[in-house]
Formats: C-alpha cells, structure tokens, sequence
C-alpha cells in the first residue's frame, strides 16, 4: 500500500474522528486495531489514515495470499509534513521512526507487516 503526500495530513486525528461517534464508528476502529494488532490505548493525537492504509495493506495481504504487507509513504514535502504522526503511529509498536529504512510492526498476525517512509524529489513537483 502506498501513500503519497506533499504537504496535507494523515486525516483527521482519533479524538476528531470520534468526535459524536456512532457505534458503527466504533466498531470500525476496533476492527483496525484488531487488524493491526494493537491492543494499547490511543491516544487522540494518532491520525486516522495511519490506522487505515497499515490495515488495509493487511487485508489486501490476506486475500492474495501474500507472506507479508507493507505501507510506505512516499512523501515530497520539504517540511517533512506528516512526520510527527508517522512516527506517533511506529511508537504504538515500540519502534522509533526512521527514513528509508523498512521497519517491521511487531504484533501483527498473521501477515507480517513493514512500514517505510521515503522522500521523493521535490523537483517532480515541479512541471
């Protein structure tokens, strides 16, 4: 699963998205965080995408088949936009974000599960 940013967000954050939350909401979080292997309390300030790109990688693992999912965020913003909520996320797995390095997210099952964050070439930006 791939996730190209420039300079928007990751979505809204868990204590936005809950906000007047149905039970449908709900249950759609625990199921992200079942699929994720999560089972430590959030906190708000984790953004909803970096929930919902990792388990879908999981998911769509799942019905190809595949030994492994990985997101990547493939990102061109010269300020680095998003970094802070990347690495908020890698903290729910124990780990320290770095770039360019593929991490692995402990407590996913069964499909193991990486994460990267790469940054392209602002000059593509420009055309």
């Amino acid at each position: 699963m791939v996730e190209g940013k420039v300079n928007e967000s990751f979505g809204r954050t868990l204590d936005e998205w809950r906000t007047d939350a149905s039970p449908g909401k709900d249950r759609r979080l625990d199921f992200l965080l079942r699929t994720l292997g999560i089972s430590a309390s959030l906190g708000g300030d984790i953004r909803s995408q970096l929930l919902h790109r990792p388990a879908s990688a999981v998911i769509t693992a799942e019905q190809y088949h595949a030994i492994a999912a990985i997101v990547l965020i493939h990102s061109f913003s010269e300020d680095r936009t998003g970094w802070v909520a990347y690495e908020a996320f890698l903290n729910l797995f124990g780990l320290q974000a770095d770039s360019d390095v593929v991490q692995r997210l402990k407590g996913v099952s069964p499909i193991p599960l990486f994460a990267m964050w790469i940054t392209g070439d602002c000059r593509f930006l420009e055309s």
